[in-house]
């Protein structure tokens, strides 16, 4: 179930990641590792993390994420190991909120995507994913929110 999307501008986000280009089949070998690589760096370099996690997905292509797990940070960060710099640029962005299992998501993506081109918006090939709440926080996966951010051209 997704909450009734708006359109927002939102700001710049300085955030530490590490970009991956993987079978989607292997999103959940490859997304605690790098979480956890990334939080061991920013915290490291005392800079974060500075919010909830999220996914900034390059460009959506079936069966291949090509994509960036990264973590909000009050300063920009020195690179090491897989871990770099980066910054979300700000964007006009249709946004949503999916209450539900990570399972879900694909489903709830769908019903995003046919709002904001029922609403006449041209949708950018890039996208985030932002995990506000999930199961580090809570056991119920009913009560997990996932922030759906689609930039808009």
């Amino acid at each position: 179930m997704i909450q009734s999307p708006q359109i927002v501008q939102s700001a710049a986000q300085l955030h530490a990641f590490i970009p991956l280009l993987i079978p989607r089949s292997e999103i959940q070998l490859v997304m605690g590792p790098a979480v956890g690589e990334i939080i061991a760096a920013v915290t490291a370099q005392g800079v974060g993390p500075s919010g909830p996690f999220f996914t900034y997905h390059i460009k959506m292509e079936p069966g291949i994420f090509n994509f960036q797990v990264c973590f909000p940070v009050r300063a920009a960060i020195v690179p090491t190991g897989r871990v770099q710099a980066g910054t979300l640029p700000a964007a006009r962005v249709a946004r949503t909120i999916y209450f539900g299992a990570y399972e879900g998501l694909g489903q709830a993506w769908g019903e995003f995507k046919r709002w904001v081109d029922s609403a006449g918006h041209q949708s950018r090939p890039d996208l985030w994913e932002s995990y506000q709440i999930g199961p580090d926080r809570s056991d119920d996966a009913t009560t997990w929110r996932t922030e759906l951010n689609q930039p808009l051209m």
